[in-house]
């Protein structure tokens, strides 16, 4: 069933059930343009079986990103949207689906999560701080206006993708990025027309969505990426999922991509965050292979809209479960990708059972460090930093046309996160 196409409410077919998910490159230059490398690493994907496939982050604000060498687009900076930058994209566009694939580009905004070494001054909707490190300087709430001036730039963007080449867009409202942190009543503490109540706080995401199905068109794939729940005490619930989902209804969304978690509680990649604060996903979560399929039931008898659930899917017959059940229409997958390019065609060929999984072994054991707190929350740190490094290093390796490098350990990963990261942040402000 996997390998069955798939055509969306715009009239798009999607060559197979499988999806990349989106994951941060890292691979723009100092100009935050798009590089051969990004063309280089999303052919090989492409050529490895993808039906669709997202880009990582491709942020709207220049000075405020998600990593330092995110890939911008922001009309306010010319040299991001002038004719060589577009050439850039449509090298990356056309390499990304050159085998017949869809690739669409995945449009955000950090908001308070543009760590110091980025940004003094990230934005949110409110003055709330992410207490993660000392690293990210607390927002400045936006003003009623600067709102307005985001959905126009939302919506440019999306109109650039389409002329550049890329097959849809995606807009990000998950893992506690801008949009997800206005759904938030911890983070949104507005007393205006954006804050309040969750049909006030999903205003400026249905107020993007409009934009960007304006601007782009009826024929154009528009998708939206959203939590099943933050997993944080008093943050955006299911409920509250819900409660979106019923918004979206009426606004055209092509795909809906079910996802959970944010900084501060990474269920996203699996794990549980700052402890005074997480919220336990539901037992029958803890004992299925994908890990919001449970919440996406719910999602499910609510949504008028074709769903994909990323995270966690590794078998084939999880996923063939997902789809013969109704669950969910696409299936999506991200960190197997980063080490084996070609599995999604494998598994569509019926050549191996199951995706690559490494994630076991990439974790410090906890046993010994729950006690003090601090070395508690250390070790859950080198875990989340040191996993996304292990993985970040071997997505380079992809797009240097290397094979992928297995025996890196945890803490030299989580090293060299920090190394790579601050090196790209000097770099960007010496441009």
């Amino acid at each position: 069933m996997i390998e069955q196409p798939y055509t969306l409410p715009c009239g798009v077919t999607l060559p197979n059930r499988l999806a990349k998910a989106a994951m941060t490159e890292g691979l723009a230059d100092r100009e935050h343009l798009a590089t051969p490398r990004l063309a280089q690493l999303y052919r090989r994907w492409s050529e490895g079986g993808i039906g669709l496939s997202l880009t990582g982050n491709v942020m709207i604000e220049h000075s405020v990103l998600e990593n330092p060498a995110n890939v911008v687009i922001d009309p306010t900076h010319p040299h991001t949207v002038s004719a060589p930058a577009r050439e850039r994209l449509r090298a990356w566009a056309q390499a990304g689906s050159v085998a017949g694939n869809a690739l669409w580009m995945q449009i955000s905004h950090a908001g308070r999560q543009s760590p110091r070494y980025v940004t003094g001054r990230p934005r949110g909707p409110s003055a709330v701080q992410l207490d993660l490190l000392g690293n990210y300087a607390r927002p400045v709430a936006l003003s009623v206006e600067e709102i307005a001036e985001l959905v126009q730039r939302f919506a440019q963007v999306a109109v650039i993708a389409r002329e550049c080449g890329f097959g849809g867009v995606q807009i990000h409202s998950a893992h506690g990025y801008l949009l997800s942190s206005f759904l938030s009543p911890v983070t949104n503490r507005r007393e205006d027309e954006y804050g309040g109540s969750i049909d006030n706080r999903a205003r400026f995401l249905i107020q993007i969505l409009r934009a960007v199905r304006q601007a782009v068109g009826s024929d154009y794939p528009i998708s939206v990426k959203l939590n099943s729940d933050d997993f944080r005490k008093g943050g955006f619930s299911h409920a509250d999922c819900l409660k979106v989902v019923e918004l979206l209804n009426p606004e055209g969304i092509d795909l809906l991509e079910i996802s959970g978690g944010t900084y501060e509680q990474p269920r996203l990649l699996g794990m549980e965050g700052k402890p005074d604060s997480v919220m336990p996903v539901r037992a029958s979560t803890r004992l299925r292979e994908a890990y919001f399929l449970s919440y996406a039931e719910d999602i499910r008898k609510i949504a008028r809209m074709p769903l994909m659930v990323t995270g966690g899917f590794r078998s084939r017959a999880g996923m063939v479960q997902a789809l013969t059940d109704g669950v969910c229409d696409v299936i999506g997958i991200a960190r197997p990708v980063c080490t084996h390019a070609d599995s999604p065609r494998q598994l569509l060929a019926c050549e191996i059972d199951a995706l690559p999984a490494f994630e076991s072994r990439l974790h410090l054991a906890e046993r010994g460090w729950r006690s003090p707190t601090s070395r508690y929350t250390l070790m859950r740190v080198i875990n989340v930093l040191g996993g996304q490094q292990w993985y970040y290093e071997n997505i380079h390796r992809l797009a240097d046309g290397l094979p992928a490098k297995l025996d890196r350990g945890l803490l030299t990963a989580f090293a060299m996160f920090w190394r790579n990261e601050l090196w790209r942040a000097l770099r960007m402000r010496r441009r």
